[in-house]
């Protein structure tokens, strides 16, 4: 299997309504890229290929209603889900998937309703992306701090060195060699154990 394009500010549409994809285009200005596919199984193989920040959908399809296909976009994927859904069975498609965070519009809208619903799905995205860079962030300098104290751990041990010493001597070799203390607590554990 390919491995999986990433795309920034990007959006599938799965229509089969040439009429709506344009309704839709008009207001996503600033996306680099706007997919549309005609099916549930074209939209199913393009989330496999790549990431999209929104995926709209408009029911019914041609293959199938499309709920399954919205549930599992939203389950699986980092993508915001939005379904327009016929008036007559709003009620239905809003019990089947908003508790799995999926965005219902009852078709036929006033004009303003899409622009509103997309602009609060991208800016609910954006919040989300910043809260995963912060948390990878987060990460990594606790993956820092646990390779850095083990590396303090084996000098007192190996070397008799005070717990202080050990700082400093990780910050002094990792300013002088100008890399990061965790690349040179890495290299102490690598000679020491």
């Amino acid at each position: 299997m390919p491995k999986k394009e990433s795309v920034c500010n990007s959006i599938l549409i799965v229509s089969a309504s040439e009429q709506f994809e344009f309704q839709v285009k008009k207001t996503l200005v600033g996306f680099l890229t706007i997919d549309v596919v005609r099916s549930v199984a074209l939209g199913r193989r393009h989330i496999l290929e790549k990431d999209y920040d929104l995926v709209v959908i408009q029911m019914p399809l041609n293959d199938e209603p499309g709920t399954e296909f919205a549930v599992d976009v939203a389950e699986q994927s980092e993508a915001s889900v939005l379904i327009v859904s016929p008036a007559e069975v709003y009620a239905d498609v809003m019990d089947m998937v908003t508790d799995h965070g999926v965005m219902v519009v009852s078709s036929p809208y006033p004009p303003m309703v899409m622009d509103k619903a997309i602009r609060v799905l991208i800016a609910t995205q954006g919040r989300i992306k910043a809260l995963q860079k912060k948390i990878r962030t987060t990460e990594e300098k606790l993956e820092e701090l646990r390779i850095v104290s083990k590396a303090k751990l084996v000098l007192v041990e190996k070397k008799h060195l005070t717990e202080d010493e050990a700082h400093k001597y990780i910050g002094k070799k990792a300013m002088n060699h100008g890399v990061s203390r965790k690349r040179i607590a890495e290299a102490i554990l690598d000679d020491l154990t």
